[in-house]
C-alpha cells in the first residue's frame, strides 16, 4: 500500500465560488507548510492543531502570492483517508486552482490517481467496498431514491447486512469442521435437519435481496423509455411537454422526426431516459425509412415503450406494425389528443392486440380513481387517456410507472435495497452455492461438501464488503472514480 502524499482539485474544474485541493499522506503538512503562510508572513502549518482551519496565504517558493486561502488541517488517523490531510480552499476560479496544485506538486506530492482518495480510505480499513462504492454513487444520483439509497450504503446497510450474513455462515462452516476434527466431543446428530433450515432461511434472504436488485437498478440508473408511434400522434409534444422545454420539433407536417432524441426526465423518486423516434409508417423517403428502422432496434433494447396513438383518428396498418414491433416489452398506451373528438376507443385497441397476439387480449385502461384500487398492473397492457396539449393525464402516467415497476413503493425505508449489478452478481453467486447445499443435504452426502459450498457463499459474499477481492477488482473500482476524491 502507497503511503506517498497525493494531491488533487476535489471540486469541479469550472469557475465557481470556491475550489478545493485535497493533500492526503505522511508528509502532507510538512508539503503545504512549505507554501502556506499565515497573515502575518509566518510558515506556522506544522504548529496547528488537528481538526483547525486557518486564514492565510498560498506562495510561490519565491514567496510572491498566489491566492489567499482558508486550510483546514486533519491529521491521522482521523480524517477521510485516515491519513495527514490538508484541504486549501481557494478562489474557485479552474486558472487558480491549476496554479495551485501545481505549486502542492512542486512542493513534494504526487498527483492524485482517479478514486485514489477513497481508494486510501477502503485500503486503511475506514470503509469497506461497499460504502466505498456508495461515495460514487452519491456523486451521480440521479434522483431522490438513488441519493437515499446511496446514502443508506454510506452509512452501512449493505455492510451490516452482508455481514450479519457471513456470520451466519461461519457459525456452521465452524461447527462442522469442528465436530469432524473431534467427533468424541461433538456429534453431527440431528445437525443436517438443523442445518437444513438454516440454509432455507438463509436461501430465502438472498432471494429476497436479489429481488430488491431488479427495482434497485432501474431506480438507481432509471428507466430506458423509447416513445414511439405513428408520424404525428404527439410524440415529440409528449417528450416536450415532460422535459419542460422545447427539446424537438413539433409541427403539422407528418415525419418531422427523422432521428432518435433522447433526454432525461427526472419525476422526483426516479428517473426516465426518454427517447423519442421516428414515426412508423410506410414510405418511400430514404431518410426517414433509416429512422424508422433505427426505432425498431432502440426499441428492443426498452425498459418500457410508450405507445402514443392519436384518439382523432382511426387505427391501420402501421399501427398493426407498431405493435408487432413491440409485443414482448412493457408497454403503456397514451391515447393522445383527449381534447378532440374520439375515433379511437377501448373495443378498436382491444382489437387490434387481439388480432396481433392472435388470441383475445385486453388493454387495462387506467382512470384517476382506479389507479388507487389496482393492485398490480407489471403484466398488464395498460392504456391512460391524455392531452400533450392540454398538460392533462400526466400524473396518471407518474402513478402507473411507480406501479408498473415498483409495485407502486419507491422508498425501502427500512430494507437494504441492492443497486449495484456488482453486489448482484455476487449475491447470485452466494445463492447458487446455498443450493448446491441444500442438494447435498438432500442427497444425504458426507458433511464435507456442506462445509465447501457454505464456504464458497461466504467468500461470494466476502466480494461485496471487499474481504475476498483482489487488487485487480480494486484498482478497476476505484479508476472510474472521479479525480479528487
Amino acid at each position: 500500500m502507497k503511503t506517498d502524499t497525493i494531491a488533487a482539485i476535489a471540486t469541479a474544474l469550472s469557475d465557481a465560488g470556491i475550489g478545493i485541493i485535497r493533500v492526503s499522506g505522511d508528509e502532507a503538512i510538512q508539503i503545504v507548510h512549505k507554501i502556506y503562510q499565515n497573515k502575518n508572513n509566518q510558515y506556522v502549518l506544522l504548529d496547528y492543531q488537528s481538526h483547525t482551519i486557518h486564514y492565510g496565504f498560498i506562495v510561490e517558493k519565491n514567496g510572491d502570492l498566489i491566492d489567499e486561502v482558508m486550510v483546514s488541517v486533519m491529521k491521522a488517523p482521523h480524517s477521510y483517508t485516515t491519513e495527514d490531510t490538508v484541504e486549501i480552499n481557494c478562489h474557485g476560479g479552474a486558472l487558480m486552482m491549476k496554479k495551485i496544485l501545481m505549486t502542492v506538486i512542486e512542493a513534494g506530492a504526487r498527483l492524485a490517481q482517479p478514486g485514489e482518495f477513497t481508494k486510501r480510505a477502503f485500503l486503511n480499513g475506514r470503509m469497506d467496498l461497499s460504502r466505498a462504492e456508495a461515495v460514487m454513487d452519491m456523486i451521480h444520483a440521479k434522483n431522490q431514491f438513488a441519493l437515499r439509497s446511496s446514502i443508506k450504503q454510506l452509512r452501512g446497510s449493505v455492510f451490516d447486512k452482508i455481514k450479519l450474513l457471513r456470520k451466519e455462515i461461519l457459525y456452521e462452516i465452524a461447527f462442522i469442521e469442528s465436530a469432524l476434527d473431534d467427533p468424541e466431543h461433538i456429534s453431527l446428530d440431528g445437525y443436517q435437519k438443523k442445518l437444513s433450515d438454516q440454509v432455507c432461511n438463509l436461501v430465502k434472504e438472498l432471494e429476497r435481496l436479489l429481488d430488491s436488485a431488479d427495482n434497485g437498478k432501474v431506480l438507481k440508473e432509471g428507466i430506458r423509455t423509447v416513445i414511439v408511434g405513428k408520424p404525428n400522434v404527439g410524440k415529440s409534444s409528449l417528450l416536450n411537454l415532460l422535459v419542460g422545454q422545447d427539446r424537438a420539433i413539433v409541427t403539422e407536417v407528418a415525419g418531422t422526426t427523422r432521428d432518435t432524441l433522447e433526454e432525461t426526465v427526472n419525476l422526483g423518486e426516479f428517473t426516465l431516459h426518454m427517447i423519442d423516434t421516428a414515426g412508423i409508417r410506410n414510405t418511400e423517403d430514404v431518410v426517414e425509412k433509416i429512422g424508422i428502422e433505427k426505432t425498431k432496434i432502440i426499441s428492443e433494447d426498452a425498459d418500457l415503450i410508450l405507445y402514443v396513438m392519436d384518439s382523432s383518428i382511426p387505427l391501420d396498418e402501421n399501427d398493426v406494425d407498431i405493435v408487432r414491433m413491440i409485443k414482448d416489452k412493457k408497454t403503456i398506451i397514451l391515447l393522445n389528443k383527449s381534447d378532440l373528438d374520439e375515433v379511437v376507443d377501448q373495443s378498436s385497441v382491444d382489437a387490434l392486440f387481439s388480432d396481433v397476439f392472435e388470441k383475445k387480449c385486453s388493454v387495462y385502461e387506467l382512470s384517476e380513481t382506479e389507479t388507487e384500487q389496482q393492485e398490480d398492473v407489471s403484466e398488464n397492457i395498460c392504456m391512460i387517456r391524455i392531452s400533450a396539449k392540454e398538460n392533462d393525464g400526466l400524473d396518471l402516467l407518474v402513478d402507473l410507472l411507480k406501479k408498473m415497476f415498483f409495485h407502486g413503493l419507491i422508498s425501502y425505508e427500512d430494507e437494504v435495497c441492492i443497486t449495484n449489478s456488482r453486489h448482484k452478481e455476487a449475491l447470485l453467486e452466494a445463492l447458487e452455492s446455498m443450493k448446491q447445499v441444500q442438494i447435498s443435504l438432500e442427497n444425504d452426502m458426507p458433511e464435507d461438501f456442506y462445509s465447501i459450498d457454505l464456504m464458497n457463499a461466504y467468500a461470494s459474499l466476502g466480494k461485496i464488503i471487499g474481504e475476498e477481492v483482489g487488487d485487480d477488482l480494486v484498482n478497476e473500482i476505484f479508476s472510474k472514480f472521479c479525480m479528487g476524491k
